[in-house]
């Protein structure tokens, strides 16, 4: 007797049929290509298999995928003879999405049926895509080597659960039946399942075979009789590798179907790269770039890479050893003449043929990327989704550092608005006459560096100003610390030394005006004591009273945040404060003969500052107190 077992699916399984069930009608026939896909993917991981194990093969080599729609029962099968899976595979695969952060896909889930199939797709759960046509899906299997007894049925509903139970299964690979809905009966007709294959499935490099119907006895027009043919299995599709064939064999639909395949995304990509070298390497690869992030791209931990083969045999998924993390955003696959077959991701790891092919690689997409940033609109696009990664380049790939450099994009103050359409490239074009420095400023939110008092000397100047705002910027910035000869330099760091830029005479204003506030700035250091490291004189300020800067080469507000934030230790530091004597609120300060009413000025103007350079302070309910002190003094 078979042993039969139900199961729940997990939580994250449900909503996911519940979205395919509901939300995907608009583009109802991507599920035979998502489930062709899977198929092909399971006659590749057979392949690689049996280099080591010719037995898996079970006397039958010939791998390929088979498709059978079947009017009067309502059902599409869709077969193939690839590697199979033993019960445990059957449960885990079938009833759980096995990726972690399930639960930070789900929060992106909008309702809006367009933006969420683009997810799923780039989630990668296209077998439960059966559920847009099907209203029941059966699943027969026998992992390659394993006895016919070991064969495994799944069957569900697509609602709460799903039975799994013992059965004999004579052949390996995977047979799944869809019971087709009442208003899904279409996609049984032969010509509509040829169709989407012919659309969606050419590139596939396994044979996708559909059944043709033989012909009775007939008898032809001069009475000749014409003998009866039999049923066979015809190839729908090339099933040669696309990216062995000629470029310019391959049309544009093809490449953007081929995408879709080896990705899992349901968008178009933004651009490719199809490449064959010869030589002392010999290699093809083929690389996307994507028109849109996945979910958890920002995870550096996500499994990435490539796809490897090995003189067209597949051998893995996420070839990461071919690819940098900081592009990890890349798709597509490298097939090479130079690694054995039996190669693995620890002999990979040291190989020098992967490392030769990872240097070309890198230089390859830098490649597509420098082309595609001479369309400003697309690279914007390509910028929005995947700038946050390129921004780990510079300090992941010293060797490529200058090129990343110039693909980086960042807000300044010559635009309007945060976002970012300034290269270092186009700042270096607007420096001024003497300039020779790229000056930056680093805050919490784009609005807060916009609206920094450090800007208001340089704005008055026209000197421009990059904004930086992203929480990787700080880190950036520590590596990024020259361009093309031009030295990066903070607004909040240190003092502000504008060279050339300006004058004599206001550098002589300046030296009065430091000369005529001492006796200001020692009150200041008394009132203030060891809160701040120094006070001094500013020339940075036009319109605000004070601000806090960082002391040269010491650690900015903003690293020390993050660290903080990371659960790191941070060395104590203290800011040095910096007056405007020519702000009207100051130089009334210094008329104040009351030094109990000085201090608490003082202390309120410091944590001002530092609310603007923080964007919080350590005790917000002392400068609550302290300001509400002085609205009362001043109402008396």
């Amino acid at each position: 007797m078979s042993h039969q077992e139900t199961h729940g699916f997990q939580t994250e399984v449900k909503q996911l049929l519940q979205l395919m069930i509901h939300s995907l009608y608009s583009n109802k026939e991507i599920f035979l290509r998502e489930l062709v896909s899977n198929a092909a993917d399971a006659a590749d991981k057979l392949r690689y298999l049996a280099l080591t194990d010719d037995a898996l093969y079970e006397g039958d080599g010939e791998l390929r995928v088979r498709i059978r729609g079947d009017k009067e029962q309502g059902t599409v099968t869709i077969e193939d003879n690839g590697v199979g899976m033993t019960r445990e595979g059957v449960i885990e695969h079938l009833g759980t999405i096995a990726k972690s952060g399930t639960a930070d896909f789900f929060k992106n889930l909008s309702g809006d049926s367009a933006k969420d199939s683009q997810l799923i797709g780039q989630f990668g759960v296209g077998f439960y895509s059966a559920f847009i046509v099907a209203d029941k899906v059966t699943v027969r299997t026998r992992a390659a080597g394993a006895p016919a007894e070991q064969g495994v049925e799944w069957q569900s509903s697509g609602e709460g659960e799903f039975t799994v139970t013992d059965i004999v299964k004579p052949t390996r690979g995977t047979e799944i039946i869809l019971h087709l809905r009442e208003d899904e009966q279409e996609f049984a007709d032969d010509h509509r399942l040829r169709s989407i294959i012919t659309k969606y499935s050419d590139h596939i490099s396994v044979p996708v075979e559909m059944w043709q119907e033989g012909t009775p006895e007939s008898e032809g027009a001069d009475g000749e009789k014409i003998a009866a043919t039999e049923g066979q299995w015809q190839v729908m599709n090339k099933a040669t590798a696309l990216w062995m064939r000629n470029k310019s064999d391959i049309t544009d639909a093809e490449y953007q179907e081929f995408y879709k395949h080896i990705s899992h995304d349901f968008a178009d990509p933004l651009v490719w790269s199809h490449n064959r070298v010869e030589g002392n390497q010999e290699y093809t690869s083929l690389l996307y770039l994507p028109a849109k992030a996945p979910w958890d791209m920002w995870n550096r931990d996500r499994k990435h890479g490539l796809k490897l083969f090995v003189q067209r045999v597949f051998i893995m998924d996420d070839a990461e050893q071919f690819m940098p993390t900081y592009l990890r955003f890349v798709q597509g696959l490298i097939d090479s003449n130079d690694l054995p077959l039996n190669v693995s991701r620890e002999i990979l790891q040291d190989n020098k043929v992967t490392k030769a092919l990872r240097t070309a690689l890198t230089k390859r997409v830098l490649s597509m990327l420098e082309k595609l940033a001479k369309d400003e609109d697309k690279y914007q696009q390509f910028w929005a989704e995947f700038g946050q990664v390129l921004k780990e380049g510079p300090a992941e790939d010293f060797a490529n550092r200058e090129r990343i450099s110039g693909l980086l994009r960042f807000a300044s103050t010559h635009t309007d608005s945060a976002l970012p359409t300034v290269s270092l490239d186009a700042y270096l074009e607007r420096m001024k006459e003497g300039q020779d420095k790229i000056y930056y400023i680093v805050a919490d939110s784009y609005q807060a560096a916009v609206h920094s008092p450090h800007l208001e000397l340089l704005r008055k100047k026209g000197i421009e100003v990059l904004l930086m705002s992203e929480r990787i910027d700080e880190w950036l910035i520590n590596h990024l610390t020259e361009y093309k000869g031009k030295q990066l330099r903070s607004i909040t760091s240190g003092e502000l030394d504008l060279g050339s830029l300006e004058d004599e005479a206001e550098k002589e204003a300046h030296k009065q005006l430091e000369t005529e506030s001492e006796s200001l700035v020692e009150r200041f250091k008394t009132a203030l004591g060891d809160k701040v490291s120094a006070v001094r004189v500013t020339s940075r300020l036009t319109d605000t009273p004070a601000c806090v800067v960082t002391g040269e080469g010491e650690m900015s507000s903003q690293m020390i945040k993050l660290m903080q934030a990371a659960g790191q230790q941070v060395p104590e530091s203290k800011p040095t404060f910096e007056l405007n004597p020519t702000h009207p609120l100051v130089a009334r300060l210094n008329d104040e003969q009351d030094e109990l009413m000085f201090a608490n000025w003082a202390n309120l103007l410091l944590q001002q500052a530092q609310l603007s350079e923080k964007g919080s302070l350590a005790d917000p309910s002392e400068f609550i107190t302290l300001t509400n002190q002085m609205l009362i003094a001043g109402l008396k």
